[in-house]
Protein backbone atom coordinates (compact mmCIF):
# COMPACT_ATOMS: atom_id res chain seq x y z
CA UNK A 1 0.00 0.00 0.00
CA UNK A 2 1.32 3.59 -0.74
CA UNK A 3 0.02 7.26 0.21
CA UNK A 4 -0.82 9.27 -2.58
CA UNK A 5 0.81 13.02 -2.09
CA UNK A 6 -0.60 15.83 -3.85
CA UNK A 7 -0.16 19.90 -3.83
CA UNK A 8 -0.22 22.42 -6.00
CA UNK A 9 1.73 26.00 -6.27
CA UNK A 10 0.87 28.96 -7.85
CA UNK A 11 3.27 31.38 -8.44
CA UNK A 12 2.64 35.18 -9.78
CA UNK A 13 5.72 34.60 -12.34
CA UNK A 14 5.18 33.95 -15.94
CA UNK A 15 5.76 29.93 -16.85
CA UNK A 16 8.74 30.94 -18.90
CA UNK A 17 10.77 32.68 -15.80
CA UNK A 18 9.75 30.24 -13.55
CA UNK A 19 11.01 27.20 -15.56
CA UNK A 20 14.75 29.25 -16.44
CA UNK A 21 14.41 29.28 -12.33
CA UNK A 22 13.86 25.85 -12.02
CA UNK A 23 16.91 24.88 -14.39
CA UNK A 24 19.27 27.22 -12.85
CA UNK A 25 22.13 26.06 -10.40
CA UNK A 26 22.50 29.10 -8.41
CA UNK A 27 18.20 28.01 -7.63
CA UNK A 28 18.87 25.03 -6.60
CA UNK A 29 22.12 25.95 -4.24
CA UNK A 30 20.33 28.88 -2.64
CA UNK A 31 17.57 26.65 -2.16
CA UNK A 32 19.05 23.62 -0.30
CA UNK A 33 20.89 26.83 1.57
CA UNK A 34 17.67 28.73 2.94
CA UNK A 35 15.18 25.33 3.30
CA UNK A 36 17.31 22.05 2.96
CA UNK A 37 17.84 22.02 6.49
CA UNK A 38 20.97 21.16 8.73
CA UNK A 39 23.51 19.47 6.77
CA UNK A 40 21.33 19.80 3.27
CA UNK A 41 23.93 18.78 0.28
CA UNK A 42 23.98 19.40 -3.65
CA UNK A 43 25.61 16.52 -4.61
CA UNK A 44 25.23 16.38 -8.45
CA UNK A 45 23.79 19.17 -11.18
CA UNK A 46 23.26 18.21 -14.68
CA UNK A 47 22.42 20.67 -17.18
CA UNK A 48 20.92 20.35 -20.71
CA UNK A 49 19.44 22.90 -23.07
CA UNK A 50 16.43 23.94 -20.91
CA UNK A 51 16.61 20.99 -18.66
CA UNK A 52 18.06 19.83 -15.28
CA UNK A 53 18.50 16.60 -13.20
CA UNK A 54 19.62 17.53 -9.19
CA UNK A 55 20.59 14.92 -7.02
CA UNK A 56 21.07 16.33 -3.07
CA UNK A 57 21.03 15.04 0.23
CA UNK A 58 19.09 16.16 3.12
CA UNK A 59 18.40 14.84 6.86
CA UNK A 60 15.87 15.28 9.65
CA UNK A 61 16.77 15.50 12.91
CA UNK A 62 15.67 12.99 15.20
CA UNK A 63 13.87 15.15 17.79
CA UNK A 64 12.25 16.64 14.53
CA UNK A 65 10.93 12.76 13.70
CA UNK A 66 7.24 11.51 14.59
CA UNK A 67 7.47 9.20 17.60
CA UNK A 68 6.45 6.05 14.87
CA UNK A 69 9.27 6.43 12.63
CA UNK A 70 11.47 7.28 15.94
CA UNK A 71 9.82 3.25 17.00
CA UNK A 72 11.32 1.83 13.84
CA UNK A 73 14.73 3.65 13.08
CA UNK A 74 16.74 5.30 15.92
CA UNK A 75 19.10 8.56 15.17
CA UNK A 76 18.50 11.36 12.44
CA UNK A 77 17.54 10.32 8.62
CA UNK A 78 18.95 10.81 5.39
CA UNK A 79 17.30 11.46 2.96
CA UNK A 80 18.40 11.12 -0.64
CA UNK A 81 16.73 13.19 -3.54
CA UNK A 82 16.77 13.54 -6.77
CA UNK A 83 14.80 16.28 -9.28
CA UNK A 84 14.22 16.61 -12.88
CA UNK A 85 12.70 19.29 -15.25
CA UNK A 86 12.70 18.59 -18.79
CA UNK A 87 12.29 21.48 -21.31
CA UNK A 88 9.71 24.08 -21.78
CA UNK A 89 7.03 23.25 -24.62
CA UNK A 90 4.76 26.33 -25.23
CA UNK A 91 3.70 26.80 -21.40
CA UNK A 92 4.24 23.05 -20.05
CA UNK A 93 7.20 21.38 -18.64
CA UNK A 94 7.47 18.17 -16.63
CA UNK A 95 9.40 16.77 -14.17
CA UNK A 96 9.81 14.18 -11.51
CA UNK A 97 11.01 13.21 -7.89
CA UNK A 98 12.48 10.92 -6.17
CA UNK A 99 13.46 10.50 -2.26
CA UNK A 100 14.75 7.25 -0.40
CA UNK A 101 15.36 7.32 3.57
CA UNK A 102 19.08 6.08 4.07
CA UNK A 103 18.57 2.84 6.27
CA UNK A 104 15.07 2.20 5.55
CA UNK A 105 12.72 0.58 3.42
CA UNK A 106 11.10 4.02 2.38
CA UNK A 107 10.90 5.49 -1.09
CA UNK A 108 8.64 8.52 -2.37
CA UNK A 109 8.45 9.01 -6.08
CA UNK A 110 6.17 11.02 -8.47
CA UNK A 111 5.65 13.56 -10.93
CA UNK A 112 5.81 17.37 -11.00
CA UNK A 113 4.00 19.78 -13.91
CA UNK A 114 4.59 23.25 -14.67
CA UNK A 115 1.70 25.00 -16.30
CA UNK A 116 1.11 28.60 -16.70
CA UNK A 117 -1.76 29.84 -15.28
CA UNK A 118 -3.57 33.64 -15.97
CA UNK A 119 -0.44 35.56 -15.84
CA UNK A 120 1.30 33.64 -13.62
CA UNK A 121 2.35 29.93 -12.96
CA UNK A 122 1.21 26.72 -11.56
CA UNK A 123 3.49 23.22 -10.45
CA UNK A 124 1.47 20.68 -9.56
CA UNK A 125 3.12 18.03 -7.91
CA UNK A 126 1.71 14.13 -7.80
CA UNK A 127 3.15 11.04 -5.87
CA UNK A 128 3.43 8.71 -3.58
CA UNK A 129 5.40 7.09 -0.19
CA UNK A 130 5.92 3.46 0.04
CA UNK A 131 7.13 1.93 3.03
CA UNK A 132 7.65 -1.69 3.12
CA UNK A 133 6.90 -2.63 6.99
CA UNK A 134 4.25 -4.92 7.73
CA UNK A 135 1.56 -3.55 9.82
CA UNK A 136 2.97 -0.08 10.73
CA UNK A 137 4.13 0.42 7.23
CA UNK A 138 0.49 2.50 6.84
CA UNK A 139 0.77 4.96 9.37
CA UNK A 140 4.75 5.51 8.40
CA UNK A 141 3.54 6.95 5.18
CA UNK A 142 1.59 9.16 6.57
CA UNK A 143 3.67 10.66 8.33
CA UNK A 144 6.21 10.58 5.43
CA UNK A 145 4.07 12.04 3.41
CA UNK A 146 2.93 14.50 5.31
CA UNK A 147 6.63 15.84 6.32
CA UNK A 148 7.38 15.82 2.32
CA UNK A 149 4.08 18.27 2.14
CA UNK A 150 5.30 20.64 4.65
CA UNK A 151 8.72 20.86 2.83
CA UNK A 152 7.13 21.72 -0.19
CA UNK A 153 5.18 24.28 1.27
CA UNK A 154 8.49 25.82 2.42
CA UNK A 155 10.11 25.10 -0.85
CA UNK A 156 6.75 27.12 -2.53
CA UNK A 157 7.89 29.81 -0.25
CA UNK A 158 11.77 30.02 -1.08
CA UNK A 159 10.78 29.60 -4.59
CA UNK A 160 8.36 32.44 -4.83
CA UNK A 161 10.80 35.00 -2.99
CA UNK A 162 13.60 33.71 -5.20
CA UNK A 163 12.10 34.62 -8.24
CA UNK A 164 10.86 38.00 -7.15
CA UNK A 165 14.63 38.77 -5.87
Amino acid sequence: MSRRIEHSSSYAFPVAQVHAGLITEQYWRDRLDRVGGPGATLDEVTTGPGTISVAMSQSIPAEHLPSIVSKVRSGDLVIKRTETWGTLDGDHAEGTFTAEVQGAPATISGTQTLTASGSGSNVQVEGKADVRIPLIGGKIESAIADEVLRLIEKEQGFTQQWLGA
